[in-house]
C-alpha cells in the first residue's frame, strides 16, 4: 500500500512540476535576440531534459508522462486568449506562416510522446 500511495504521489509531483515548467516555457519562448528565437531554444531544451530527467530518475514512463501532460495543459491554457483579451501565444501575423509560439505549442507534445515511447536501456542490453 505505501508503494501505491508513493508511486501516486510521484505522479502528481510530476505533473506539477510540468505544469510549471509549460507555464515557464509558454511564457519564455518569445524571447528572441535579434533573429534568434532564444526563449524557444531554452524552452525546448529544458523540456526535453526535464522529461528525459523525470523518466530516468524515476524509472518509470508513467512519470514522464504526467510531467508531459501537465507540460501540455499549461501550454494550452496559456496559449488561449484571457479574461483581459490578452494572449501569450498569438496567431501568426497576416504573410508569416510559423511563429516560435506555434512550434512551442506542437513540440510540447511530440516531446513528451517521444520520451515516454523511447524504449528502456535495461531491456536494450539484455537482448544483446
Amino acid at each position: 500500500m505505501n508503494a501505491l500511495i508513493a508511486r501516486i504521489a510521484t505522479w502528481v509531483l510530476a505533473a506539477v512540476i510540468g505544469v510549471v515548467y509549460g507555464v515557464a516555457g509558454t511564457i519564455g519562448q518569445a524571447a528572441v535576440w535579434g533573429v534568434v528565437p532564444v526563449g524557444l531554444l531554452v524552452a525546448s531544451v529544458g523540456f526535453v531534459a526535464l522529461l528525459i530527467a523525470v523518466r530516468t530518475l524515476t524509472g518509470e514512463r508513467t512519470s514522464a508522462l504526467a510531467c508531459g501532460v501537465g507540460a501540455m495543459l499549461a501550454t494550452l491554457v496559456f496559449a488561449n486568449e484571457g479574461p483581459g483579451g490578452s494572449v501569450v501565444v498569438p496567431a501568426p501575423p497576416e504573410g508569416a506562416v510559423i511563429t516560435p509560439g506555434l512550434i512551442w505549442t506542437f513540440l510540447v507534445p511530440l516531446a513528451a510522446a517521444l520520451i515516454v515511447a523511447w524504449p528502456t536501456a535495461s531491456r536494450l542490453r539484455s537482448t544483446n
